[in-house]
């Protein structure tokens, strides 16, 4: 059997399944874990420990069609000035609630798209957030960027409040591909972003490309990947399109009968792969790449990579709190997501409490299975001596025997458990679903390929 029929056999080309950004996925949360929950896991920190946060800007000028995040267009700045009062709201109640002496050790803006924000929007947010969690000694600050909507007066804004990190939206630079996905947006225009946040001081840069896109065809896609290569990111992030139309109004624009077919997606990110690697980029999980200089290469390399809402980080903080509608927060105790509509959030924040409306609080068995999932997903391997750990540890076996059986021609037995082998890499979400307590649950997942 060919490697592509073995793929389709075990599922590679139907499957729908969790990016496995957190354990149990957001599809497991419940109304029944929200504020007060919330307020009790924030109580709880340790004021030694920093912390990471999240700012979420749910706002665009213009809504790319391909995209499913939570955001929402406007032509002016006055929602988004609304809407950061209530922000500097919620964080006079996270002052209230949070132990005295907590630090931030890293922070993230994202959207949405954060460069809406005028360079003023951005100092007072960022004063903000830093007055009620002040950055720890070896803070980092990243923020999405859209190149088409940033200038150097922005740039120099968020370089003055310390950011170290800009993540660069490019998707495809195909005019048609882009015109199919409503994005338009120049390899001029984002060169001169790059120029400038280089210019700015900003020393680590990742670029976001997306595979599986409207009438994208290789010869296309090397065209993006050379402009790609002569933009130098430090890191690139590699995502598959996820055609969630019932989910997405707004994909409902993108015609179904110009993406490509699941081996077509498939070969897709397959040439962009070896490509990257090729230009001396080191893959990182399913969907990275990165320079050997840069910090989640190192991470990767040192063993210490993990997965977060992002998607893969080098962030060491062992708590997460989402701030802004939508916002999902993460504690050693569980997970709470804000009030997803930006209404329902204002709503919650205006009433005098956190903004908390579902979540899920995880117990001793979830502990386990999310870390089998975070190994295989940043390692491609299962360590038993480090999940011998849990209590309950020995409930995974039945688990390891299915895999090492069902995947034999992609997974082989090691002294300290299992590993996934190179060729064997494309089916690390559908092998971890294996260890998902919730995989029943009916929810659209994003495809496997």
């Amino acid at each position: 059997m060919t490697h592509l029929a073995n793929l389709r056999r075990l599922g590679l080309f139907d499957a729908r399944v969790p990016r496995y950004t957190s354990y149990p996925p957001a599809t497991a949360f419940t109304v029944q874990t929200g504020a007060d929950f919330q307020a009790a896991c924030i109580k709880a920190l340790d004021p030694a420990t920093p912390v990471s946060v999240y700012i979420h800007i749910p706002f665009c000028e213009r809504l790319c069609w391909f995209c499913a995040c939570r955001t929402q267009g406007t032509t002016t700045l006055k929602p988004v000035d609304n809407y950061l009062r209530v922000v500097k709201d919620e964080l006079a109640l996270l002052r209230a609630t949070l132990p005295s002496g907590v630090r931030m050790g890293q922070m993230h803006w994202g959207g949405g798209t954060p460069t809406i924000l005028p360079p003023d929007m951005i100092r007072a947010l960022a004063q903000a957030v830093k007055d009620v969690i002040p950055p720890a000694d070896d803070f980092s600050f990243s923020v999405e960027i859209d190149p088409t909507l940033v200038d150097d007066a922005k740039i120099a804004a968020l370089a003055e409040m310390g950011m170290t990190r800009a993540s660069i939206g490019i998707q495809d630079f195909a005019t048609d591909v882009q015109k199919a996905i409503g994005r338009a947006q120049s390899f001029a225009a984002t060169k001169t972003c790059v120029d400038s946040l280089r210019a700015a001081g900003i020393t680590s840069l990742n670029a976001d490309l997306v595979y599986g896109l409207p009438f994208q065809t290789p010869e296309k896609l090397a065209r993006t990947i050379a402009k790609v290569r002569a933009l130098d990111p430090d890191r690139i992030a590699l995502f598959g399109y996820a055609h969630v139309p019932t989910f997405s109004k707004r994909q409902k624009l993108i015609p179904d009968a110009a993406l490509p077919g699941e081996e077509e997606r498939y070969a897709l990110a397959r040439q962009a792969a070896h490509a990257f690697v090729g230009s001396g980029y080191q893959a990182i999980g399913i969907d990275h790449f990165g320079k050997p200089g840069d910090s989640l290469t190192q991470a990767a390399n040192a063993g210490h990579l993990r997965r977060n809402f992002q998607g893969y980080t080098d962030d060491t903080c062992p708590t997460l709190i989402g701030i802004g509608a939508s916002s999902i927060s993460q504690f050693a105790q569980g997970y709470v997501q804000n009030a997803s509509a930006t209404a329902a959030y204002i709503e919650r924040i205006a009433a005098g409490t956190l903004a908390g409306h579902r979540g899920y609080e995880m117990n001793a068995d979830d502990r386990l299975r999310a870390e089998a999932i975070n190994m295989l997903m940043c390692d491609f391997e299962i360590d038993l001596d480090k999940l011998r750990n849990h209590p309950n540890a020995d409930s995974l076996a039945p688990v390891h025997a299915e895999i090492l059986e069902t995947f034999a021609d992609y997974v082989v037995p090691t002294d300290k458990g299992l590993l996934i082998t190179d060729a064997g890499r494309p089916l690390t979400r559908i092998i971890a679903q294996r260890y998902d307590g919730f995989s029943g649950i009916a929810a659209q997942y994003s495809q496997a390929s």
